[in-house]
């Protein structure tokens, strides 16, 4: 790890600001797109490459070893008087939490698409998930010089898969070994790229004379594309005349900006090829802080709604998007400074946890070396040093001004297993890991089963926990064995039902009476849980309402079927009765899990299992075998494609069904297939499966 490097002052205007995330399906070339961009940018001096574990933003052993991208890494560069702040995504659905958290925080992004293999399963889901987040974006359509690469073919699957509207800017010459370079349409140049080591040098030539007229027509449709999106630009046009190109550019940063039209551009990272005229787009039509709307938060002494512009003279208003443990200078916290100005030494106010916190240090990050600044300004990315209590998704204010901004979501683990230490003296050490990587990844949960006395970790799949389990060995020195993975089940309820709880204990003097009735009734699937307060006329003094839903909740955790917690229930206490003396909370606490589980066992209990989006592509001759193969694992099949040589099946099959199919499906298929899958939803379980597993758990 390099030594922190110190700066006092930074020169900085809003407008020369550019934050941005690069997104893409696992291997479309995300990574190598970010070292290419770091080198182009003068801010390495050697190009990284993935199969030499050389690269600036896999900073990881696991990473490098691997060749896929685990945690989210953030770097700052420059490119023309602009700064870049990126942050380099993971591919991996395991992974989905790194991929949510970056795009909360960025004012942009580059979807990287691999030209052969198009639009993929994951293109799609991190397609969604920019689009939540309203996170304007450029396409980099990378590998056009592999075998199949077909330019129009993928822009014509973007358009029908994603539904967008595509303003082609960059055009390729030539394809897969004869793919030389790219003509810029707006400007009607051709840049050719030598097959030098670096890719820096590259020459302006003529536009092949056997491209003119495809050229030609391309651009007329971009320039109608654009117009379209101006009155006075269109007039213009419908009036035979051409806008210049400063009048196109803005118009187009305006569309882009507001999700009306998407750019494109087209090359090669690894061949060093086309990744100049992406940083000019990032520059050209990506936003600056000062072109997305002002933060929006809650004050939360009125609850009312309010707006902070991105000035350093507003009020501060940040958001805690990530936190690392860094094995040198302890917890990182990664902020996103919308307004204001942070300060080293300063105190913040965490509006979530209604509590002071002391900054100590602050730093920009350059993947894993760091530069100290003494303050980071409005539309900035800095990561925090001294910040003890901050976690994921909680908002740093002043104290007289404070707000509370919209948190970040992280979808439920779908796996889990049981972990053990295997001496004495792992077993502080493993406590210790476990709180602090359930501090950084808020999709990997712990907790322990009182029953078996067993730690369970549960996380998004298996590679996931895979490499928690490896990080707790090499960062935190942890040795540790674990169970076989075992599918996060859930249990709900299917119609409304009504229990009782009553708890009466007398031991000599003063006793204990609690007595609650409790109402459960079933809330579509995904809403969560719900609690109110239904007692009229104090039949309950109001405070004993908290531990009845105390008592209720801990119940629900543990289940009233096979032992899974309960999901998707709103849980209303609408009459019970209190002892003047002997209630207390404990005791209603026990009456309000007693009532719980009462309600449940008469609401029509089922179990709920994760279903899983999965994407086998196969050559033709295994086709039947696979889909033979899935349909005996009780999968849903949506649908098939053609992608070149290969085969797509895409459908949906219960997790419990799946686990090891790497290894099947290389049986079938003699290794040439391979399969990619990510959660999709929670299902009700068969009444047979249902039955067997209940027996098992008994």
């Amino acid at each position: 790890m390099a030594p922190i490097t110190k700066t006092v002052h930074r020169d900085l205007s809003l407008d020369k600001v550019r934050n941005i995330g690069i997104i893409a399906h696992i291997d479309a070339g995300k990574t190598t797109t970010t070292e290419r961009i770091l080198y182009y940018t003068g801010k390495t001096y050697k190009l990284g490459n993935i199969d030499e574990g050389t690269t600036v933003t896999d900073w990881m052993d696991q990473e490098r070893e691997r060749g896929i991208t685990i945690v989210s890494a953030a770097i700052t560069t420059f490119w023309k008087d602009y700064r870049i702040n990126i942050i380099d995504t993971p591919g991996h659905v395991d992974f989905t939490a790194e991929v949510e958290r970056s795009l909360r925080v960025l004012d942009g992004g580059i979807t990287v698409f691999d030209a052969e293999e198009g639009v993929q399963s994951q293109s799609e889901t991190v397609w969604r998930q920019a689009d939540k987040y309203h996170v304007p974006r450029l396409i980099f359509l990378n590998k056009m010089d592999k075998l199949g690469a077909n330019f129009l073919a993928t822009c014509q699957m973007i358009r029908d898969r994603l539904a967008v509207k595509l303003a082609i800017l960059a055009y390729p010459i030539g394809a897969e070994q004869d793919f030389k370079g790219v003509i810029l349409l707006l400007e009607k140049k051709a840049f050719y790229w030598n097959d030098g080591p670096t890719g820096i040098k590259f020459e302006e030539k003529e536009i092949p004379p056997e491209m003119a007229d495809e050229v030609e027509k391309a651009r007329h449709e971009l320039i109608e594309q654009i117009c379209a999106e101006d009155e006075t630009l269109l007039e213009k046009y419908l009036s035979g005349e051409e806008p210049s190109i400063e009048e196109l550019k803005k118009v187009l940063r305006h569309a882009t900006i507001s999700y009306k039209l998407v750019p494109v551009y087209c090359g090669s990272s690894l061949r060093n090829k086309g990744v100049q005229p992406l940083l000019d787009g990032v520059i050209d039509f990506l936003p600056s802080p000062l072109d997305v709307p002002p933060v929006v938060g809650i004050n939360p002494k009125t609850d009312e709604k309010e707006t902070r512009e991105p000035k350093n003279s507003e009020p501060l208003s940040a958001l805690a998007f990530k936190i690392q443990v860094d094995p040198h200078v302890g917890k990182l916290t990664y902020i996103r400074i919308y307004s204001g100005v942070l300060k080293a030494g300063s105190n913040v106010f965490n509006s979530i946890k209604k509590d002071e916190e002391r900054i100590g240090r602050l730093l920009l990050m350059h993947a894993d070396k760091k530069e100290e600044i003494l303050e980071g300004y409005a539309g900035e990315i800095v990561a925090a040093i001294g910040l003890t209590k901050t976690s994921t998704g909680d908002t740093l204010s002043d104290s007289n001004n404070q707000i509370v901004l919209e948190s970040i979501k992280f979808p439920d683990p779908v796996i889990s297993l049981a972990i053990e230490p295997k001496t004495k003296a792992d077993q502080e050490k493993l406590g210790t890991a476990l709180n602090r990587l359930s501090e950084e990844d808020l999709t990997f949960k712990v907790k322990v089963n009182h029953e078996t006395g067993q730690t369970i970790i549960a996380g998004m799949g298996e590679l996931h926990l895979e490499i928690l389990a490896e990080r707790m060995r090499r960062e935190f020195g942890v040795d540790a064995t674990t169970g076989a993975p075992q599918v996060a089940y859930k249990e709900t309820i299917t119609h409304a039902a009504e229990g009782e709880g009553k708890y009466i204990h007398q031991s000599g003097g003063r006793g204990q009476y609690g007595h609650c009735w409790l109402k459960v009734e079933p809330k579509p699937r995904g809403e969560g849980y719900e609690f109110v307060s239904e007692i009229k006329g104090g039949a309950i003094p109001a405070n004993f309402i908290p531990p009845i839903e105390k008592g209720a909740k801990e119940a629900m955790e543990n289940g009233c079927l096979a032992g899974f917690p309960l999901v998707d229930m709103r849980v209303a206490v609408f009459d019970g009765s209190f002892h003047e003396v002997d209630s207390s909370e404990i005791a209603f606490k026990i009456a309000g899990s007693q009532a719980l589980q009462a309600a449940a066992k008469n609401a029509g209990l089922v179990l709920l299992e994760p279903i899983m989006k999965v994407e086998v592509t196969t050559p033709e001759e295994f086709m039947g075998t696979v889909i033979g193969d899935l349909s005996s694992r009780r999968a849903q099949i949506m649908g098939t494609e053609i992608r070149g040589n290969a085969r797509i099946i895409t459908g949906l099959v219960p997790l419990a069904e799946i686990s090891g199919y790497s290894t099947t499906l290389r049986s079938l298929s003699q290794g040439r297939a391979n399969y990619y899958m990510e959660p999709s939803h929670y299902q009700e379980v068969p009444k047979n499966i249902t039955e067997s597993i209940v027996a098992k758990r008994a």
